[in-house]
C-alpha cells in the first residue's frame, strides 16, 4: 500500500510507530514531560488532518519531525526556559535554608525512559539516547535558543545530516552548521566538573554496589553512611522548592532537621532521564503504610554521588511512571539489593496498583 492511499486504521497505526522517539525529541525541546506529550499529540493531529497532502517527497518520519518541529518552535516562542534549581541561585547554606515554591513552568521536569527513549539493539546509539535526556545535558539545551536547540539535537543526537536539518528548518546548509557551532560552544561553556556523564549504560558491578549502598543508607537514614557516598561537591535539589544544597555537611543536616520526616521511607527503582533512580515513599503518620514522597534521579560520577534529585509533585509524577501513591506493606519486601537493581522483591504488586490509581 502506497503512503497516499493508506487506510485511516494503517495511518494511525504508522504515525504511532513514531510516538516515543517523537516524544523524546520534544521532551529534550521544551524541557518539560507533560508539553512533550501534547506537542506529540499536536503532531499527530496535524499529520493526520493533512495527510491528504503529504506526497511522499520525503519519508513520513521526516515529514512528522518537521511538524513537530513547527510545534515545538511555536511553543518557546513564550520564551520560557525550564531550570534547575542551581541554575536559579546559589547554594543556601544550611543555616538560611527556607522552602520557597516557584511555578510549575519554571522547572525543567523529569521523565521516563520508557516515554522518550525508543528500543534499539544498537547499544552505542542506546547509550547517546540516554545521556541526552540526563538532566545536566537537558538543563544545557533549555540555555539554546529554540532553533540552534533543534539543530543540535537532530545533528548531535539523532545523527542528521546537515542538509536533512536544513531541508526541515527551511534553511541552507551553512546555516544549519554555523548554528551547530555556536550551540557546541554554549555548551561547552555550561559544562559542569563531575558531571553525571560517567553513569555506564547499564550500571558496572561498581555502579550497582554503590546504588545498594545508598538504599540501605537512606532506608536506614544512616547519615554516616550517606555522608561515605557523596561527593564533597554533590548538590541535591528539590523542586518545585528554589532550595538546593551542597556538600554532605549540609545535605545530611538538612535531612535530618527540616526533612527528618523522611526518616524510614522505602526506595522502589525507576528509570528516569537516563539515570538511575527511586520512587520514594514516606511513612504514614499512622503508621499503617507508606505514601508517595519524591522521585528521585542519581548523578554519579567517580564511584560517588554527585547530586540527588527530588521531584516533589507526587500527583504529577508517580501517575506518569505508573507508580501507586501508596505502599500498603506487601510491596515493601526484599533487600536493599533487590531495591536498587529493581528486584521483584520491591515492585511485586506495584503495575496492580496503579492500575487501580489510573
Amino acid at each position: 500500500m502506497s503512503e497516499g492511499t493508506a487506510t485511516t486504521t494503517d495511518l494511525d497505526v504508522r504515525l504511532e510507530r513514531h510516538r516515543v522517539e517523537l516524544t523524546g525529541y520534544c521532551y529534550r525541546m521544551l524541557g518539560s514531560s507533560f508539553e512533550a506529550e501534547d506537542a506529540v499529540q499536536d503532531t499527530m493531529v496535524r499529520a493526520w488532518r493533512s495527510y491528504d497532502k503529504f506526497e511522499g517527497r520525503s519519508s513520513m518520519r521526516s515529514w512528522l519531525y518537521r511538524i513537530a518541529t513547527n510545534v515545538c518552535l511555536d511553543m518557546l516562542n513564550a520564551g520560557n526556559r525550564r531550570a534547575r534549581p542551581m541554575d536559579l541561585t546559589a547554594p543556601s547554606p544550611l543555616a538560611q535554608a527556607a522552602l520557597t515554591p516557584r511555578p510549575d513552568s519554571t522547572w525543567l521536569e523529569p521523565v521516563p525512559d520508557a516515554r522518550v527513549l525508543p528500543s534499539t539493539g544498537d547499544p552505542a546509539e542506546a547509550a547517546v539516547a540516554k545521556e541526552s535526556v540526563r538532566l545536566a545535558f537537558m538543563a544545557a539545551l533549555q540555555q539554546l535558543p529554540p532553533k540552534q536547540r533543534a539543530v543540535l539535537i537532530l545533528r548531535e543526537v539523532l545523527a542528521w545530516r546537515a542538509s536533512e536539518v536544513a531541508e526541515l528548518l527551511g534553511t541552507t546548509v551553512a546555516s544549519v552548521n554555523s548554528a551547530l557551532q555556536r550551540a557546541r560552544a554554549t555548551l561547552a561553556e555550561k559544562a559542569e566538573a563531575g558531571a553525571d556523564a560517567a553513569v555506564s549504560d547499564p550500571l558496572d558491578e561498581e555502579q550497582q554496589k554503590l546504588l545498594e549502598r545508598y538504599v540501605a543508607a537512606f532506608e536506614g537514614y544512616d547519615m554516616t553512611a550517606l555522608t561515605a557516598l557523596l561527593h564533597e561537591d554533590a548538590a541535591m535539589t528539590m523542586p518545585p522548592f528554589d532550595l538546593w544544597l551542597r556538600g554532605p555537611q549540609d545535605i545530611t543536616g538538612f535531612m535530618t532537621t527540616l526533612g527528618a520526616a523522611c526518616a524510614g521511607s522505602r526506595l522502589v527503582p525507576v528509570e528516569v532521564n537516563g539515570l538511575p533512580g527511586f520512587a520514594q515513599y514516606k511513612p504514614d503518620e499512622d503508621g499503617r503504610g507508606h505514601t508517595a514522597w519524591a522521585v528521585q534521579a542519581l548523578e554519579i560520577s567517580k564511584g560517588r554521588l554527585t547530586g540527588f534529585h527530588f521531584f516533589l509533585d507526587t500527583a504529577r509524577w508517580f501517575p506518569l511512571f505508573g507508580l501507586p501513591l501508596r505502599l500498603d506493606g506487601s510491596e515493601e519486601a526484599g533487600t536493599p539489593g533487590d531495591r536498587a537493581a529493581g528486584g521483584s522483591g520491591a515492585v511485586a504488586g506495584l503495575e496492580a496498583e496503579a492500575d487501580e490509581v489510573e
